[in-house]
């Protein structure tokens, strides 16, 4: 808390934050204007927060239902593969780990047999990347990327071998296609006479017959016609045109003769008589032809009147790959959230659970409270049939509800949602009861709820609302031991601390969860604290960070945008000039200040406005703070602001990478380097490479990569990371000395956290002291240093190790390798039932693929196989490959039958 030079300014109870009449600071023209801003005066009362409740299933024991999750996906058949990964996608989303809940998307669609999950999920895939802000990019392109998501390939009935890394050819396909040439049909006599008025179409009768059973028995079987030469058809809805395409069909089995209107009455015509190949030939050719919204919203009603499938997911395909700007049209709400959407969607069996679960997380991402979410997931619950599926649906109405402020009938879903087996949704009902004026029958319903399961940090703090005083603080201790990751009980004890005149001590409690999970309203609620000091440089820090979340954010408590607050606090804070902000940058990285740097680019894009360069320095700083849908959106800022397609390219590179498409990136990567030879396009290149298990021959490859890096320009800041990397490699391969060499550069370029490198050098030479005192250096250089304290403890005695270890879990709870560390130290200490203890008590907030394999392999040590099989499922349904798992897996497997 070095940066915090804060003092007590206020004895009365109320916080008022900004009378100007008591700044001790400097005074500049303009001084007043935050002071005489209403809102961020005033903090809020703690007793008026409310914690959310999370619109998403939040299993009681998310172990056990990830275990029997993974034995289904081991016995189903191939057909409910899809559906079961997107209900594993439903289970994890708790976990808030996006390149996870990606990846089971991706195998949902690499498992998808029907066209509508195929157009779905290729759909979701690409909203999770919102690729609609890329520009250039149309929503039907292809562009040669992966099968599994190309619009043609979505149309395509039945299950595909295709993995992730398969390319589409269909760009290369497109460029080899000619123009539909003449057709040379048949010379065959032409016996019947379709008659129009005075005009007639000539056809040959056995091939008209042929098209259906109804036509062969009218122009053959006991019917008149089959005996006359000319056939009266002006009352069959077809044209004279659209007859003597029927004519030509039936002889040339082709549509890509005619134009879509004339395919459009094939259709008709084959509905009517029953032509079911001509129908299917129609359907499919009428599907490719959909190419954009307009085309869409013209052609799904005639898919839909005349019961074609594939015309009809070709249209929703484009509804959805538009998606959310196409949520704004009155017409796509029309064909999706009306009242007869769903009976219309039946008709071709697209009253689709999927469908409906996809169109209303976008919804609800735009406007929670907005009557298309509303009728989205009213329809949601319509299409709900399991139980899982019934619990999400009931409980995100119930979570809309909420916020709508409508409590009876959000009651009903949240208690609909629990009766369907989601525990956690007896939350959303007791605040429901609260808001009604029933506090103390949600005090009840909560306490029943602790005493019945086991535990979790959300009862505690959902009980807290319902408590005051001592029980009240009791309840929310309790909650942040339990699940330390919960943001309230932070929140609540900064704004305490705040009314008791301990602003200080408010910042300090919401320092320690920033320090660890970065989040919007944290933010906002410690800058908020910052003015009420007035210490207006360290507010500004904050609400730039925050802007850098959502650039878009509006205070939680008042209609008051992030970007006017920095615009109010520009007048009370020292502007700098971009070279200045460059050495602050500079200085803010050295120290490790994560949240500093990400304000610094805040303010230097704000200077340079469409500077890709830092927009993509903010999306690195993004990842490494864990805000991955910040750090992708950085990155498409960054694509679409290039200034140039070398520069372009990487970035590309960069977004494909962080979306699990590392064959791609590294063919970005390529493209990059053959127009011009560039740090960032050998960087890439290097960076995805060396993110597999290396062998020798790889590990010189990516080394000359990153050795060609840095014979490019680029600024300190990226090639200390490259030395680090560098040295990293350096390491693997037992080169000590280069990588020593490597390390020291870095440091002499102030990319401080070469320090751990180094120390590794010294460990790997046994140099155990001088390891340690590198961490030490680093440990008094980071702001940011629960990493360090972790790396520190592996080169001290035990003791030692532990201290380092409870301050790395004390400053940062969801790192496990101190759990981890902790529980192998009680096992060598014969302390089973400890070990297993410091396990469960990490895994219950965080279900860590390694932890959950540690703790499968201590219960087989005690021989408790059911559970370290259990474990080893619930491991394996997070990583399927994770080969020392499946190791455990089968060993357990063969001692338990």
């Amino acid at each position: 808390m070095r940066d915090l030079k804060l003092t007590e300014r206020f004895k009365s109870t109320q916080v008022h934050a900004l009378n100007s009449s008591e700044s001790t600071g400097r005074k500049k023209k303009g001084s007043g204007a935050v002071a005489n801003l209403v809102v961020p005066r005033l903090l809020p009362s703690a007793d008026t927060l409310e914690p959310y409740i999370e619109p998403y299933l939040k299993p009681i024991n998310l172990v056990e239902n990830l275990a029997e999750l993974y034995h289904r996906l081991e016995c189903c058949p191939q057909s409910q593969k899809a559906s079961l990964y997107v209900e594993k996608y439903s289970l994890i989303r708790s976990l808030g780990d996006q390149k996870l809940l990606r990846r089971c998307l991706r195998t949902a669609r690499q498992n998808a047999e029907d066209v509508l999950s195929k157009v779905v999920l290729s759909a979701w895939l690409r909203f999770e990347r919102r690729e609609d802000e890329l520009l250039g990019v149309s929503s039907m392109d292809c562009g040669g990327g992966c099968v599994l998501e190309c619009p043609k390939v979505n149309l395509v009935h039945g299950f595909s071998s295709c993995s992730i890394n398969d390319w589409c050819h269909c760009l290369q396909e497109t460029k080899q296609e000619t123009r539909s040439e003449s057709v040379c049909l048949p010379d065959e006599e032409k016996d019947v006479s379709f008659c129009f008025g005075n005009e007639e179409v000539n056809c040959v009768r056995w091939r008209i017959g042929a098209l259906s059973d109804p036509l062969k028995a009218m122009l053959y079987g006991g019917f008149a016609e089959s005996k006359m030469r000319k056939i009266d058809f002006t009352q069959n809805r077809i044209c004279p045109r659209g007859m003597r395409a029927v004519e030509v069909y039936s002889r040339a089995k082709r549509l890509d003769l005619f134009c879509p209107m004339t395919v459009l009455e094939l259709l008709s015509f084959a509905n009517r008589f029953c032509c079911e190949e001509m129908k299917s030939a129609c359907d499919a050719h009428l599907a490719l032809t959909v190419g954009n919204v307009d085309d869409a919203l013209v052609l799904v009603d005639y898919g839909l009147e005349e019961r074609a499938p594939l015309l009809v997911a070709s249209c929703l395909q484009v509804l959805l790959r538009e998606l959310p700007n196409s949520l704004y049209n009155s017409k796509v709400i029309k064909i999706l959230c009306s009242s007869e959407a769903k009976e219309r969607l039946a008709v071709v069996g697209y009253d689709s659970f999927l469908l409906y679960y996809f169109l209303s997380q976008v919804a609800t991402e735009e406007s929670m409270v907005s009557k298309t979410t509303m009728m989205l997931l009213e329809i949601l619950e319509e299409c709900a049939a399991e139980r899982w599926q019934k619990a999400l649906a009931f409980h995100q109405l119930g979570c809309v509800l909420l916020e709508r402020k409508e409590y009876k009938y959000a009651e009903h879903c949240f208690a609909a949602a629990a009766e369907a087996g989601h525990v956690y949704s007896m939350a959303g009902v007791a605040r429901t009861k609260h808001k009604q004026g029933q506090p103390y029958s949600a005090y009840k319903l909560i306490s029943s709820l602790i005493f019945e399961h086991k535990p979790a940090g959300w009862m505690y703090q959902e009980r807290a609302l319902y408590n005051m005083g001592r029980e009240k603080s009791f309840d929310l201790d309790v909650a942040t031991e339990l699940d330390p990751s919960l943001s309230f009980p932070y929140k609540y004890r900064a704004l305490t601390k705040a009314e008791e005149n301990q602003i200080k001590a408010g910042i300090i409690e919401l320092h320690k969860i920033i320090g660890f999970k970065l989040s919007p309203d944290c933010l906002e609620l410690r800058a908020r604290l910052f003015l009420a000091l007035q210490d207006y440089d360290n507010a500004m820090r904050d609400i730039r960070a925050l802007l850098t979340l959502e650039p878009n954010y509006i205070t939680s408590h008042g209609n008051i945008t992030g970007k006017y607050l920095v615009h109010l606090l520009s007048r009370e804070v020292q502007q700098k000039s971009q070279a200045e902000c460059w050495m602050q940058l500079y200085e803010q990285w050295s120290s490790v200040d994560d949240v500093g740097s990400l304000a610094i680019i805040h303010q230097m894009l704000e200077n340079e406005p469409g500077k890709s360069l830092l927009e993509f320095r903010q999306s690195l700083l993004l990842l490494r703070l864990n805000c991955q849908k910040a750090a992708m959106r950085s990155l498409r800022m960054a694509r679409n602001h290039s200034s140039s397609m070398q520069e372009r390219l990487i970035y590309e590179g960069w977004i494909l990478y962080d979306s699990g498409y590392r064959d791609e990136a590294l063919a970005r990567a390529d493209r990059s380097i053959t127009i011009q030879r560039s740090f960032e396009a050998f960087f890439l290149k290097a960076y995805v490479l060396a993110d597999t298990s290396l062998d020798s021959e790889s590990s010189s490859y990516v080394i000359q990569l990153l050795e060609a890096a840095l014979k490019c320009p680029s600024d300190g800041l990226r090639k200390g990371q490259a030395l680090n990397n560098l040295g990293s490699i350096y390491v693997d391969c037992g080169k000590l000395d280069l990588a020593k060499a490597c390390y020291k550069n870095a440091l002499a370029i102030r990319h401080t956290r070469a320090h751990q490198g180094l120390a590794r050098v010294y460990h790997q030479k046994n140099q155990r002291k001088a390891a340690y005192d590198e961490m030490t250096k680093l440990i008094e250089k980071a702001e940011s240093n629960a990493s360090a304290y972790e790396k520190r403890s592996e080169y001290c005695d035990r003791d030692m190790a532990k201290v380092d270890l409870d301050v790395a879990t004390q400053l940062d709870p969801l790192r496990t390798y101190p759990y981890r560390y902790r529980a192998a130290v009680m096992m060598d200490e014969h302390k089973e039932t400890e070990a297993v203890e410091e396990l469960t008590k990490a895994i219950n907030f965080k279900p860590d693929l390694q932890l959950l394999h540690l703790r499968a392999a201590f219960y087989e040590s005690i021989g408790d196989l059911s559970s370290a099989f259990q474990d080893c499922q619930a491991a394996l349904c997070l990583d399927p490959n994770h080969t020392d798992t499946l190791d455990l897996y089968q060993r357990t497997q063969k001692l338990s039958f």
